[in-house]
């Protein structure tokens, strides 16, 4: 039970809106209801803080779910956002997954599979947000090692280090769920930082993309879904980590097998 989660319930279904707002309320949750795609994006551009979770019809008149869930996560990238549709199949739940949704859930939803899934998306919020506080921690240490010329023993460190992994001028430190590059902290997300540690694990070797699936996500999928599922999160990496993201110097492609974490970059 969390008081301080805010979440916001998005149907077009009255009964359904209203009955699982009062369920969660029953839960301890801070609860807001919309009955349309364009209520809820004028709710959430005007909530601060920002909603935690939004539970999402995929089907709404006007603006549909996937539309909302694509301007959600511009208004704010920590917001998770869970669908929930009766008229569900495999391509829209993989073209959900590419564009950022957490979870996907299939009407008539058991309240118990509701909970299970915000549960995990609260663990999902509360490691993300734990990772960027240890990133802002790094941040303050490095500048302060540097105004006492202690950079170079650091390095020394977190190279010798056995829980982290270090290529070339990429570090990441499994312990503290953190990647540096060239001594500088990047903001991963969860998912972003287990695609890259597989990666690193099996440096200069070609991972195809449903090993990688199963490695980052913990699931089997077909390879068509799974390259979608890795291609987009592979793009933000690259934003993230590479120096020229179209001209990437670690993350490779090998056309038609799938992407390696090269340890002698171009």
């Amino acid at each position: 039970m969390n008081t301080q989660t805010d979440i916001l319930i998005v149907d077009d279904e009255a009964a359904e809106r209203i009955t699982l707002g009062e369920v969660l309320r029953l839960e301890g949750y801070h609860v807001t209801l919309a009955a349309s795609g364009e209520e809820a994006l004028a709710l959430a551009r005007k909530q601060s803080p920002r909603f935690d979770i939004v539970i999402l019809d995929l089907r709404l008149p006007g603006i549909d779910g996937l539309q909302v869930l694509d301007s959600i996560h511009k208004i704010s990238e920590e917001t998770i956002v869970i669908l929930i549709t009766g008229y569900g199949t495999l391509e829209t739940a993989i073209n959900a997954l590419r564009i950022g949704a957490y979870d996907f859930l299939l009407k008539p939803c058991p309240v118990d599979e509701v909970l299970g899934a915000i549960q995990r998306a609260l663990s999902e919020l509360k490691a993300g947000r734990h990772r960027r506080t240890l990133v802002a921690q790094l941040q303050n240490t490095l500048q302060e090692l540097v105004k006492t010329d202690n950079l170079e023993d650091l390095e020394i460190e977190v190279k010798s280090a056995d829980d982290r992994i270090t290529v070339d001028e990429v570090t990441l430190d499994r312990a503290k769920h953190m990647v540096t590059y060239r001594g500088n902290p990047v903001d991963l997300t969860p998912t972003e930082f287990r695609l890259l540690e597989c990666l690193m694990n099996r440096v200069d070797e070609v991972c195809s993309p449903q090993e990688l699936v199963k490695c980052a996500q913990g699931y089997e999928t077909d390879a068509w879904g799974a390259r979608s599922i890795v291609r987009v999160h592979i793009r933000r990496l690259r934003r993230k980590l590479e120096p020229t993201p179209e001209n990437p110097r670690y993350v490779l492609n090998v056309r038609g097998i799938g992407y390696v974490f090269s340890s002698e970059p171009n």
